[in-house]
């Protein structure tokens, strides 16, 4: 059947949109400053910079005439269909997210929560820093695991010097919280 006859739904366009990070039920979907900074300014460029441009194109490609083998109009159409889905994405993500700032006073900052910069040191004498950040801005390449990952369970209240063990995917693991400190995470 010609694609000319068939209707999108937007049951259809959602199918490959990106499925959101998996929260425990009844919480909050926690980010630091930086995290919301960094997907407010991506939903901005995308509003205001992307968007308009692929708009321009769909437009100049549609007055060229013929639209069924006009490659720029095309592929623009498809590119603002993904354009779309970030936005309605990024959009959902933010009017979830509950704000906290690691650098803002803590009661306990001895204690690990949400927002800390934990140095751990494990069996092997290896030392390692993990800042822990909510489920939008995890990038374990520089040391940022989401707050509902099994190490940084694991970790939330403990204390400097504490032996802290659990369940990674090699197996159970034993680490000991070598620090804790609470500063602004960079973007």
């Amino acid at each position: 059947m010609n694609k000319a006859f068939t209707r999108e739904t937007e049951d259809d366009e959602d199918e490959g949109a990106e499925a959101a990070p998996s929260l425990p039920q009844g919480t909050r979907n926690y980010i630091t400053p930086g995290g919301y900074g960094r997907i407010k300014a991506e939903l901005d460029h995308l509003l205001r910079v992307e968007r308009p441009h692929i708009v321009e194109v769909v437009h100049w490609a549609a007055s060229n005439g013929d639209r069924s083998e006009n490659g720029d109009y095309l592929y623009g159409k498809k590119r603002l269909r993904e354009i779309d889905r970030r936005i309605r994405f990024l959009t959902k993500r933010l009017d979830l997210a509950e704000v906290v700032d690691p650098a803002a006073r803590q009661e306990n900052c001895d204690q690990v929560f949400f927002g800390a910069t934990v140095t751990v040191c494990d069996e092997s004498g290896d030392e390692q820093m993990y800042q822990i950040v909510g489920v939008d801005e995890t990038d374990f390449s520089r040391g940022r695991i989401s707050w509902i990952s099994p190490l940084a369970r694991a970790l939330i209240r403990s204390r400097e010097g504490d032996q802290v063990r659990f369940q990674s995917p090699a197996g159970w693991r034993e680490i000991e919280v070598i620090g804790v400190e609470y500063i602004a995470i960079e973007p």
